[in-house]
């Protein structure tokens, strides 16, 4: 009996067979060293090799996968990479290819990032109802930072130039190391304590997870969920997140945007009012003109009782003529179609019989003619008569006439109240049949003293 020699295989299925039972046999896992050999390629593929002491190994990290690492490798750094061991066909060559990367030692860190997170998660703190509104014209704010951070010169530079009316106080603390979280926490409760800013802003730069681990401590999230002070958080770059960043009544995404977001644009109210005041003064201008030409108006329509008087006379006279004018012409007509039907009656030659009637009849016109024109005559009579007696009436004389006198002082304007006279002034009175001159003893005023 003989042994069945192995099959022949080509390169290229010896390749793939071992890659298969590699990555069949070798679950993805998470391995540390140091990153030597970078290489950044044109298709946005990273080739690296990972080392430590005795021994390395060739990794391969896709454009998909290298675009969510949050930092960006060296040489010589440590990190750490979850990858799956596999074998490239084409080159018989062991490698890695990488899914995720992160600095060394921060897999622990980020594990305790996450419990935290899901534990104030669970118990409401991160709870949109229970965030706040910021005060939409604040007069104080409050900055919770290192007073050496470059983050504090950005905010207070962005707060006055947005909001200088604003008054900043500075909390100082301490934003990295192993004292922050409790100096941070110790500011924030003496802002409370002393109640005198309407927001607080939490501020620090950027950095790594290490840098910014205080905004992930516990305690100082409990003491912002606690806090009557609506506060505003912005920690580090726009992507980096902080438990601080989650509790907070509004996260920021830069130091920068949290004193912008805690403020109103001042210029572009300022803008606002100025326009709002031009549109009132200008409306304020159209009104008193309208006004002032109403007031031309009523002006032109005030006569003095004396005018109207006299143009209501002149009226009246026109009336009366107009009316003289038609009783004549209406009588000059009649009169001519009388002698026209006189005229008309003495050249015809009567015709037996019907003469009788016809002069009947024509005296019977006659007299309601003239009964007519009586009639009409009464009735104008009787309506100037009208007008006389409105006229006799507004006639100042005709005031006079019932006792009443006219006062005018010295300068001849007339006096209508005891206040406009002095003891001792000369006044005339006109009265219905000539006038008299006086001079005054006493002036008694409305309220009963005497003058």
């Amino acid at each position: 009996m003989t042994n069945a020699l192995p099959p022949v295989l080509p390169v290229s299925a010896l390749n793939r067979a071992v890659r298969v039972a590699i990555e069949r046999g070798v679950a993805s896992c998470w391995v540390s060293g140091e990153i030597s050999n970078l290489t950044r390629a044109p298709s946005g593929h990273w080739y690296f090799t990972l080392k430590d002491a005795s021994a390395s190994v060739r990794c391969a990290m896709f454009r998909g996968r290298n675009q969510g690492v949050d930092f960006v490798p060296a040489n010589g750094q440590q990190i750490e990479v979850r990858a799956q061991a596999t074998l490239y066909e084409p080159r018989g060559e062991f490698q890695l290819a990488v899914e995720a990367m992160r600095r060394a030692g921060m897999g622990n860190l980020f594990e305790a990032f996450l419990k935290l997170k899901a534990t104030l998660e669970g118990e409401g703190l991160f709870a949109a109802t229970r965030k706040r509104a910021l005060p939409a014209y604040p007069r104080s704010i409050g900055v919770i930072t290192s007073p050496r951070a470059a983050a504090l010169r950005d905010v207070v530079t962005t707060l006055q130039r947005r909001w200088p009316a604003a008054r900043v106080i500075l909390y100082p603390s301490p934003v990295q190391g192993e004292a922050a979280p409790a100096q941070l926490v110790a500011a924030l409760q003496a802002a409370i304590r002393r109640a005198e800013c309407a927001v607080l802003l939490l501020v620090r730069g950027g950095g790594s997870l290490e840098d910014l681990w205080a905004f992930n401590d516990e305690a100082l999230a409990r003491a912002i969920a606690a806090s009557p002070i609506p506060v505003v958080s912005g920690v580090g770059h726009e992507t980096d997140f902080t438990i601080a960043d989650f509790v907070a009544d509004l996260r920021a995404p830069t130091p920068t945007a949290a004193a912008e977001l805690a403020t109103p644009n001042g210029r572009a109210l300022r803008e606002q009012l100025d326009a709002h005041t031009r549109r009132l003064q200008h409306a304020q201008q159209r009104r008193l003109e309208q006004l002032g030409q109403r007031l031309d108006l009523a002006g032109r329509r005030l006569q003095h009782p004396a005018n109207r008087l006299e143009a209501q006379n002149q009226h009246l006279q026109h009336l009366i003529q107009r009316l003289g004018n038609a009783t004549r012409n209406r009588f000059s007509q009649t009169q001519q179609q009388l002698r026209h039907a006189g005229f008309r009656l003495h050249t015809q030659r009567p015709e037996p019989g019907p003469s009788g009637p016809i002069a009947i009849h024509i005296g019977t016109l006659q007299q309601r003619l003239h009964a007519r024109l009586k009639q009409q005559i009464a009735a104008g009579q009787s309506a100037c008569d009208g007008l006389a007696a409105q006229l006799r009436q507004l006639n100042p004389e005709a005031v006079l006439g019932r006792g009443y006198s006219i006062v005018r002082d010295r300068q001849n304007r007339i006096v209508s109240t005891a206040e406009q006279l002095q003891p001792g002034d000369r006044v005339t009175l006109t009265l219905a049949h000539g006038a008299a001159s006086s001079r005054i003893e006493q002036v008694t005023l409305p309220d009963g003293l005497a003058g």
